[in-house]
């Protein structure tokens, strides 16, 4: 879908960051405990000595014409995001972690164009229009507004898999829409405004939620509640570099014979009758992932990876009565048996999906060769990806070889 680049962007991105978001009428009864466990957790982030940037509030010197490229890696979710609170601004019901995950990466280059009367997008190579141009639009509107900009902008993204090739539930659209962001900003703002990660996380989350978690990189904690303002609406940093580093995520890409679609299964989500109980469990989840960083224990980040993989798909089976999403594959019930039967040996591992069936086991570094033989030896045919956790959002250089690639 082709639009003009200025539609009404300066008084939302301007006038709407500070106020306060759609609240859904079914959900009023329970936005203020939401709201309530939000300020619980940021105090304790606080306590654990987690700080994060201001928004910025100044006039920004924006720039008609400018470009600027960016590396932004997929995620994995350890508490799961699902269901959007308000679809304009992209808030979620509850707040969410996941752990950037380096196994996938997206390079996202963008040149606003004085007189560009439209954005175009390129996608691998391939113009694309539809849904996909919109939600991209979605985030250029608010970096134009912030710009006072009316460029119309050429973006150009490529997604990388380390091995193999894309499938349903690997995160690259967060890793896109944290590309998308980082470089936009550069290209309009200037460096300094990239460098933000708050306003590049809220940036982010316009074109996926998840998104505003892969900006910041590592094991990130994305804040949100119904009614939560835009600016207010981000992501924070939890671990340190240190203390995941004998983490291994190994991804096995799976694809999804039912088409399913992310936006599908949000939308369908709250109108499960687990929704609300699954809501209830997540300031608790949440302060028990904080703790379990703060002493280095991947392992309970794990317990809590698996059993929210569950809980999350529970939600999405029962969401409708007709049409049931079931986005699990018959090779994934292989797969967690498989783990099962590994920890009973003693060998430390965990599965996490999200939503779709591609599996992400975490395990410690020692025992990665073992989960790997492990997964072969159920002779699914199926790859597997080793991979670390990954850092922020970044830009490139535009000498830098990846970003001469576009």
């Amino acid at each position: 879908m082709n639009e003009n680049a200025n539609a009404d962007a300066a008084p939302e991105a301007i006038e709407g960051s500070a106020k306060r978001t759609h609240v859904p009428a079914e959900f009023a009864d329970s936005a203020a405990g939401v709201r309530a466990a939000d300020a619980e957790i940021r105090t304790a982030l606080a306590d654990a000595g987690i700080t994060w940037q201001q928004y910025p509030r100044r006039d920004w010197n924006g720039n008609a014409k400018g470009s600027a490229t960016a590396k932004a890696f997929a995620m994995q979710g350890i508490l799961k995001y699902h269901g959007l609170a308000d679809w304009h601004w992209r808030t979620a019901f509850v707040p969410s972690i996941s752990v950037n995950n380096d196994a996938a990466y997206t390079i996202t280059r963008v040149d606003f164009e004085p007189g560009l009367i439209t954005d175009i997008l390129t996608i691998d190579g391939k113009p694309t229009e539809g849904r996909p141009l919109e939600r991209v639009t979605r985030v250029l509107h608010h970096v134009r507004a912030l710009a006072g900009s009316t460029s119309g902008a050429r973006v150009q993204s490529r997604n990388v898999l380390t091995a193999g090739r894309a499938a349903k539930g690997l995160g690259t659209s967060a890793a896109a829409g944290a590309a998308l962001a980082t470089a936009a900003l550069a290209a309009a703002l200037g460096p300094e405004a990239a460098r933000n990660l708050r306003l590049v996380s809220c940036s982010a989350r316009l074109l996926a939620g998840s998104a505003c978690r892969s900006a910041v990189g590592g094991l990130a904690l994305w804040l949100s509640y119904p009614g939560i303002a835009h600016n207010d609406c981000f992501a924070v940093r939890m671990d340190a570099t240190e203390q995941l580093a004998d983490l291994r995520l190994l991804t096995v890409p799976l694809e999804s014979r039912t088409g399913l679609q992310t936006e599908q299964a949000h939308r369908a989500a709250p109108s499960s009758a687990f929704f609300r109980a699954w809501m209830q469990t997540r300031r608790d989840d949440v302060l028990a992932c904080l703790r379990a960083t703060s002493r280095g224990d991947w392992e309970a980040l794990g317990r809590l990876a698996e059993m929210d993989s569950m809980r999350l798909h529970g939600v999405t089976m029962s969401a409708g009565r007709e049409h049931a999403l079931v986005a699990w594959e018959p090779e994934n019930i292989s797969l967690f048996h498989m783990c099962h039967r590994l920890r009973a040996k003693g060998v430390p591992v965990y599965f996490s999906t999200d939503t779709g069936p591609t599996t992400v086991f975490l395990t410690h570094a020692d025992y990665q060769h073992e989960v790997m033989q492990s997964i072969s030896a159920l002779g699914l045919g199926v790859e597997i990806i080793p991979g670390h956790v990954a850092g922020p959002a970044t830009l490139l250089p535009p000498e830098h070889e990846e970003a001469a690639g576009l």
